[in-house]
């Protein structure tokens, strides 16, 4: 027998059990109030420039109205393919403001993977910044792409962005060469744009709830990434329900601003959730466009105190085994939340012990705006759950006869709530739905007496690589192109630092290929998470009767042979 929602007498009492996102009439009237609240706080640090809500606001509205005067017919889809820089949040809110819907692209995307995301999007002008603008000549003429505005990585920085942009292209060699000079693709400077922005008048559109906001794409079982539809009425709530789910911590912070570490990207639905929290309480985003440089991620959360860090367990495990990291002055940390992807009980004793902060563990996807169950956010002790749906999500488990099962027995999680997704564009809906209208997540948890649910296992057989989904389709089809590979079938199998990692088994043609040239393909065609990390050549793969591989027949195998 189903408990009905026994999650809600654990929450602390501070926490509401509902919110309502009908108290602001659209998306863009929550960003103003931000704007107008807290107009002189800084809002941004990147590499030691300070950007303020009211430098963000202006910058957001001249991008929305040079947008708007490009004529483009109203919902169009506007792209944005940028690492975190100062620019990344102006150019999302100024899409919003014009009344338009904004579609994040990953920036280490290939050729192939970002002419997928355009071509289902149909997006008429891409914002990207010109380190990736390689991926784009390679594949804008087979898009819809009609302008493209480049940006440098420090065109929001001043005169140090001239600095900056010196050392990226003519030090570091970090800018690939390209050209975008094909008359069928108008190209702007996007200092050119906030300059003619400033000088154009801005119409503010009607807006409403219910109008898609952001076109969040993430993979799919057929191989392809799909557009997840978030409306603004989703992204509005899920910035509530984290607020409120936060606040007994946040409450508590004295002091005059409050830091939050800005490392995860920007285009992951779990840092866009992040930084709507914390524009709601007006927090300054320590904005760190390559996380990867462990050094220099050490330097930058040195030079000021850090109250609020989000991460995936890679990054947390990264920064614990910098020899410097130990050094930092952890007395302001307030909150480490873990999402994107389990994380590990080592992880979380390490993290506790070096900065005295305990992780707190919570569950999200695309399709509810990462929110959807966390361990309060006052707990001290990590309990390897994912913890409690938020105010205003309710989940259910069910068998795959789609009955409700009772605590402690396995089945599929289904979530409903005023963040969850309405469907995917372009797609035929109806089997991401139970009959009452629950979202299918694919994950298989249980639930205890209390509430607390537990992840044991996925559905699908996407692999979690570092918090992103890989889906193995799509691997497949990408490598059965490469020059001598039969066949092959991709699995995800545990690794230390990334939670999962890619492993391929590969039927090969003759004797010429070899692991080398396969690495190399794939390093040519796949984002790097997405590449095997492992390869393994035999004979045969294991088939069910009508030619299916059997992949939970390779993870056995694989379990057999390294234990």
């Amino acid at each position: 027998m189903t408990v009905n929602k026994p999650w809600l007498a654990q929450y602390p009492a501070s926490v509401p059990k509902t919110i309502d996102p009908d108290k602001y009439g659209s998306l863009m009237e929550l960003y103003e109030e931000c704007f107008n609240r807290f107009r002189l706080h800084p809002m941004s640090i990147c590499m030691g420039v300070t950007h303020t809500y009211g430098d963000v606001d202006t910058a957001s509205l001249a991008i929305a109205a040079w947008l708007q005067a490009q004529g483009l017919p109203k919902g169009s889809i506007v792209a944005l393919m940028m690492p975190n820089v100062p620019q990344y949040l102006p150019t999302m809110i100024g899409i919003l403001r014009a009344g338009y819907v904004c579609t994040p692209i990953n920036p280490l995307y290939t050729g192939r993977e970002l002419r997928h995301q355009l071509n289902d999007s149909g997006a008429k002008v891409i914002f990207i910044v010109d380190n990736f603008a390689q991926a784009l000549e390679q594949v804008v003429d087979e898009t819809s792409i009609q302008r493209i505005v480049l940006s440098k990585m420090g065109d929001m920085m001043g005169l140090k962005g001239i600095l900056v942009n010196t050392i990226i292209r003519q030090v570091k060699r970090l800018v690939p060469k390209y050209s975008l000079n094909d008359p069928k693709h108008e190209v702007t400077k996007f200092p050119d744009v906030l300059k003619k922005g400033r000088n154009l008048p801005f119409q503010t559109p009607a807006m409403a709830l219910e109008q898609t906001a952001i076109l969040q794409y993430t993979g799919g079982t057929t191989g392809l990434s799909k557009g997840t539809i978030l409306t603004q009425r989703n992204i509005v709530s899920a910035g509530l329900q984290s607020e409120a789910w936060y606040r007994p911590v946040t409450s508590e912070i004295n002091e005059v601003y409050i830091n939050m570490v800005m490392a995860l990207p920007l285009y992951h639905i779990f840092a866009f959730m992040l930084s709507l929290l914390g524009m709601r309480s007006g927090y300054t985003f320590i904005l760190v466009p390559n996380p990867r440089d462990m050094p220099g991620f050490v330097k930058t959360l040195s030079k000021q105190p850090f109250h609020i860090f989000p991460a995936v367990n890679t990054l947390f495990k990264g920064l614990l085994d910098n020899p410097n990291f130990k050094s930092l002055d952890f007395k302001s940390l307030r909150i480490s939340q873990a999402g994107g992807m389990a994380a590990t009980e080592q992880t979380a004793a390490r993290w506790l012990e070096v900065t005295g902060c305990p992780m707190v563990e919570g569950w999200g996807m695309t399709e509810c705006v990462a929110v959807g169950t966390s361990n309060i956010a006052t707990d001290r002790k990590f309990n390897g759950t994912i913890g409690l749906p938020g105010p205003g999500v309710d989940i259910i488990v069910v068998n795959n006869d789609n009955e409700r099962v009772g605590v402690h027995q396995a089945g599929e999680m289904c979530i409903k709530g005023p963040n969850v997704t309405s469907g995917y564009f372009n797609s035929d809906n109806s089997d991401s739905f139970t009959k009452d209208g629950y979202f299918r997540t694919g994950d298989i948890v249980s639930m205890d007496e209390k509430g607390y649910f537990t992840l044991l296992d996925r559905k699908k057989d996407m692999v979690l690589v570092s918090g992103f989904n890989v889906f193995p389709n799509e691997v497949e089809s990408v490598m059965l192109d490469c020059e001598g590979i039969l066949d092959c079938a991709v699995i995800g199998v545990p690794d230390e630092r990334q939670g999962e990692a890619v492993k391929i088994y590969i039927v090969p043609a003759d004797n010429n290929v070899t692991k080398e040239i396969i690495k190399e393909f794939a390093l040519d065609n796949l984002t790097g998470y997405k590449c095997p990390r492992h390869i393994e050549f035999v004979s045969e793969l294991p088939k069910s009767n009508v030619g299916k591989v059997l992949r939970q027949k390779l993870r056995e195998k694989h379990i057999a042979d390294h234990g």
